[in-house]
């Protein structure tokens, strides 16, 4: 009886640590991740009060980091545009084990800078996070991926963290909203033109065709989430295409895999 005892106290400890300190996954390849222990920094080397929102502005795309990718064996699928996004759910936050580390966009994380990790959102996207039960909130700059804890929806930095309260909670119900006015894809700044070789419902199918295009050498596939309503199709995009190559070539190819006419944009 004792014995049990002890194990029920040793287990509740382990249990409030955890909900104190979350751990976030590290993309380790398109396979898999795995967890590290997390925290605040043992000495802050900022000072905090002079940390401001961050300042939405128009950024072109990361170069990496909004490519389909896999984690826990799941498939994701970035968004084209983060235009109108709302949701509800858990944020968390991530500290001293990933400061100085490169995150999914190329960038080099800091955890004095506000910034955040979203799943799906494209890199960069600026969004403002308000917790429900407080009403406080920031504005952060998304250029990492994460989290993949069920029910969460947004990493936020250690210094975004504690500018809602989040450090000694560890996670809180929060509303986060896009800042629509950064998140516009310009393609006049491109070298080319796209071609969307096809739209499905289901992510295998956009998979199984851009497989079948890339096999063809015809440059860049990229697959692309968009909500229509309570709907999400899965889009295939071929470009840009370089100007100086003749269109017609790329759309024979593109037709001749998926059967279609593809769209020109």
């Amino acid at each position: 009886m004792i014995k049990f005892i002890c194990v029920v106290i040793v287990v509740a400890f382990i249990s409030s640590a955890c909900s104190v300190t979350p751990e976030r996954p590290v993309i380790k390849d398109s396979g898999g991740a795995y967890y590290q222990d997390d925290g605040p920094p043992l000495t802050v080397e900022t000072d905090l009060k002079d940390v401001n929102d961050a300042v939405p502005r128009p950024e072109p795309r990361a170069r990496i980091g909004n490519a389909p990718y896999t984690v826990f064996g799941k498939r994701y699928y970035p968004t084209q545009s983060a235009d109108g996004h709302r949701e509800i759910g858990e944020a968390s936050w991530y500290g001293k084990k990933f400061h100085g580390r490169a995150t999914s966009s190329g960038e080099i994380y800091d955890m004095y800078k506000m910034t955040a990790a979203h799943k799906t959102l494209p890199l960069p996207t600026y969004v403002r996070v308000r917790r429900l039960d407080t009403d406080a909130s920031v504005v952060v700059r998304v250029n990492d991926r994460g989290p993949f804890l069920k029910g969460r929806i947004i990493d936020l930095s250690y210094v975004a963290a504690r500018k809602i309260g989040l450090i000694e909670r560890g996670t809180a119900k929060v509303e986060v909203t896009s800042i629509s006015i950064t998140n516009r894809q310009s393609i006049a700044s491109n070298s080319g033109v796209f071609l969307e070789a096809a739209r499905f419902r289901l992510p295998e199918n956009a998979e199984n065709l851009s497989t079948q295009l890339r096999k063809l050498n015809i440059g860049s596939v990229d697959i692309f989430a968009e909500n229509i309503g309570e709907l999400v199709y899965y889009r295939v995009r071929v470009g840009p295409i370089p100007k100086d190559q003749e269109l017609n070539d790329y759309i024979f190819k593109i037709r001749s895999v998926s059967g279609r006419l593809p769209k020109m944009y």
